[in-house]
């Protein structure tokens, strides 16, 4: 392969990516240690309380799914990344299910951020892409505010650019 050929469609020639803050990590964990909870405490609760050993594996179960997922989920936010380019915007992510949105800046009807409390509590921020599409899944999650800031601002900079331009 050549140095100028594209390593896949994942991947396109010549695309500078950015990554987003590692502290989404952080966040994924928090909320999934607060979705597991339950039902882990409950295998326990029942386990002990019913004195059936099949029982154990309700608990047994839902911690192996806990331990997958912090190996996964570094590994997913790792995969998340964003490029703009002059005619529109790509983003990427998955690991197993990798996926590429491209979103011409065009297309784009408005874009807002968002922050929950603990993206907030953490620093953190999600890019919102809006077009005509309802499929579009154009979101960018884990960038810093001021990022976040400098991201919406320039899209609809861009945006309002290229409707000028029909």
């Amino acid at each position: 392969m050549s140095a100028s050929a594209s390593p896949g469609p994942f991947d396109p020639a010549g695309v500078q990516w950015q990554r987003v803050s590692p502290r989404l990590v952080t966040v994924r964990l928090i909320t999934l240690g607060f979705v597991l909870v339950v039902p882990f405490a409950g295998g326990v609760v029942a386990a002990v309380l019913s004195g059936v050993p099949g029982l154990w594996a309700v608990p047994a179960v839902v911690a192996a799914l806990a331990l997958w997922c912090v190996v996964v989920i570094p590994r997913q936010v790792r995969a998340i990344g964003y490029a703009e380019r002059d005619d529109d915007l790509l983003i990427r992510k998955g690991v197993l299910m990798r996926s590429l949105v491209v979103v011409p800046y065009g297309r784009m009807q408005f874009v807002d951020v968002q922050a929950g409390p603990m993206d907030r509590w953490l620093g953190i921020a999600r890019v919102q892409l809006h077009t005509a599409s309802p499929s579009s899944d154009a979101a960018i999650p884990g960038l810093v505010p001021v990022e976040a800031e400098r991201v919406r601002d320039r899209l609809a900079a861009r945006g309002e650019a290229q409707l000028a331009g029909l």
